[in-house]
């Protein structure tokens, strides 16, 4: 058997176990073959709740939810479940859920994005007109003084005029 076909039984739900059984390969072979596809390694508790009927539609139900109310991706959905990408997939699909196209996926996390920055923007804004500086307000959040710029004026902030904060300059006196 192919480490490509081991793989994908093993994905499926399949124990080593029953992979030595029906390919006839040794433990420490079948292991070896499933690594070198790159096959994430399950341990037997989550082998058992995989396969468990309730515990399962429990765990599809779970990542479902976490999928369609919070916007988790499925890699997100595979962390939280314990399972590879294309379990929690498969899982997502049991549970009634569509998984999202990449452009769908994209617009969800740039809203969620924007929807920070503008926060992030007004409370940049609040200090700011309390009296703060644009070099304190960048070194707070750990932003560069222009992204503290583009989002003060983003939340349609009057900025002070600039002064200068050097020493006071002298004119020079003609020398004759």
């Amino acid at each position: 058997m192919t480490p490509e076909a081991l793989r994908a039984q093993y994905e499926a739900g399949a124990t080593v176990d029953e992979l030595v059984a029906s390919s006839g390969l040794s433990y420490g072979t079948v292991l070896n073959r499933l690594r070198e596809a790159g096959t994430v390694m399950r341990t037997s508790w989550q082998t058992r709740r995989m396969r468990d009927g309730q515990a399962r539609r429990n765990l599809a139900a779970h990542l479902r939810r976490l999928y369609e109310q919070q916007g988790a991706t499925i890699s997100e959905l595979a962390e939280a479940g314990s399972v590879t990408r294309r379990a929690a997939r498969r899982l997502l699909i049991e549970a009634g859920g569509t998984p999202r196209t990449t452009q769908q996926a994209l617009r969800i996390r740039s809203a969620a994005n924007t929807a920070r920055r503008m926060k992030l923007a007004a409370s940049l804004r609040a200090r700011y007109e309390a009296g703060a500086t644009v070099p304190d307000l960048a070194a707070e959040c750990s932003y560069s003084i222009g992204s503290v710029y583009r989002l003060l004026r983003q939340a349609g902030t009057r900025m002070r005029p600039k002064h200068n904060h050097g020493p006071a300059r002298t004119r020079k006196k003609e020398q004759s």
